[in-house]
């Protein structure tokens, strides 16, 4: 082989080496670098907003925003983020401001616990007094906007005099409360607005139909048992109590634990309507004989 086909041969050799260095640098490494400029190119591209295209975007995503806190706002309970345990104290104070003085509540927290999506604090509530102060008490609980939940609950019933020494009927409970938040806002207001948690009062179901304690006569109204009758008059009747306080009554009129309900001159006779403990009884209370004939010439007279 003479010289001048050698020459050409690595002639051609040094081509394909070269063509074939620099596809693979185009492959390689161009391409990558060049994948990276477009992508810079596409993000600065982004970002070259319209100033009056961003405004009217802006006002869209605005009206939508408001459409959807409307919806949850509508919603009788809201779930919302990030809720601190101590939240739920501030809102016990609110609703046990108007408690009666009789009314005891003691709250401890317990932990926070995880329920599918969302989480949960758990309160422990104790404590007790009015049946309706409970009742308030829970009736807030579940009614509240942001969404709590009574998980547990017992009562019981106890009696206490008070000062006076009338026998109040009180309410003791124990309750479990799990109050619920979300890590996110899916489920929250912008405004959260709270539901009317204001519990109207009603009838005490512990309240005894049949009970041993009876109040005592503060007022020193007529006491009819041992009472007699004395005189009928226009005016009323006269009685006296089996401590000889005597007593000018009329129909309709107030006595210990009941009323007097009629005078019946003809019969020279009086009826009471007594509620002795949740017992209804009624009471006739005769004239005798010495002071009917009394009576009738007061009369004549």
């Amino acid at each position: 082989m003479n010289r001048k086909i050698k020459n050409t041969l690595v002639l051609v050799a040094l081509l394909i080496f070269l063509l074939a260095a620099g596809g693979a640098f185009i492959y390689f490494i161009q391409h990558i670098s060049i994948e990276k400029k477009n992508k810079q190119l596409a993000a600065l591209k982004a970002n070259n907003y319209d100033s009056e295209l961003l405004t009217q975007q802006y006002k869209t995503l605005l009206v939508r925003a408001a459409s959807l806190d409307s919806i949850l706002a509508a919603r009788k309970f809201n779930i919302p983020k990030d809720l601190s345990s101590i939240k739920f104290f501030d809102f016990l104070t609110g609703v046990t401001n108007h408690f009666t003085n009789a009314t005891q509540i003691d709250v401890k927290y317990m932990d926070v616990f995880p329920e599918k999506d969302f989480f949960y604090h758990e309160y422990d509530i104790t404590g007790g007094g009015t049946y309706n102060d409970i009742y308030k008490l829970i009736f807030a609980i579940e009614q509240s906007k942001e969404l709590k939940k009574i998980k547990e609950a017992s009562f019981a019933n106890y009696v206490q005099t008070d000062e006076e020494g009338v026998p109040q009927f009180y309410v003791t409970i124990t309750m479990i409360v799990d109050v619920y938040y979300s890590l996110n806002d899916r489920f929250a207001t912008t405004l959260s607005i709270e539901n009317d948690i204001d519990a109207p009062s009603i009838y005490n179901p512990f309240y005894p139909l049949v009970r041993n304690e009876i109040p005592p006569n503060l007022d020193d109204l007529l006491d009819v048992q041992g009472s007699r009758l004395l005189a009928l008059i226009p005016e009323g009747a006269f009685l006296s109590d089996s401590k000889g306080n005597t007593y000018l009554l009329w129909e309709g009129e107030q006595v210990y634990l009941g009323y007097l309900t009629k005078i019946d001159y003809d019969n020279n006779k009086v009826s009471f309507i007594l509620n002795k403990g949740g017992i209804i009884e009624k009471v006739v209370l005769n004239l005798e004989r010495e002071n009917q004939n009394q009576n009738k010439m007061r009369f004549q007279k």
